[in-house]
């Protein structure tokens, strides 16, 4: 049987971790019936999922936190790109939020207009469908 024997950098081991939540929403998203694009390099334009429906095309950047609480401010890292949806998961909990694309330079987290869900597809997909 395969085992991993070679440690892997802390710094890569984060890298690691943070892309596989982008993969949970890749698959999600997949099995929804979306189109789902990989941008080959996001430096600058803050993409890192395209979806489309077939007519419409919509940006996605996912965030992963270290989850204090639910209420904690975010710092709006996206006014000068054109990101329609921020995905936030908690690494330390089964928690995340969907948030459609503000104008503000902070806001909470559990903002009124943010959807949270739970970290599983179907509570996923639940919650993105609301926005």
């Amino acid at each position: 049987m395969p085992r991993r024997l070679t440690q892997t950098k802390s710094g890569t081991h984060q890298v690691l971790k943070n892309t596989s939540f982008e993969s949970r929403v890749v698959s999600w998203l997949m099995q929804d019936g979306w189109q789902v694009f990989l941008p080959v390099l996001d430096n600058g334009h803050k993409t890192d999922i395209l979806i489309s429906d077939g007519p419409n095309y919509y940006r996605i950047q996912v965030k992963t936190i270290e989850a204090t609480s639910e209420d904690q401010v975010i710092e709006n890292k996206w006014v000068e790109s054109n990101v329609d949806v921020i995905i936030f998961f908690a690494r330390n909990s089964n928690w995340g939020y969907i948030l459609p694309f503000f104008e503000e330079t902070k806001r909470p987290l559990n903002h009124s207009s943010h959807r949270k869900f739970v970290q599983n597809k179907k509570d996923f997909l639940k919650e993105f469908h609301q926005l």
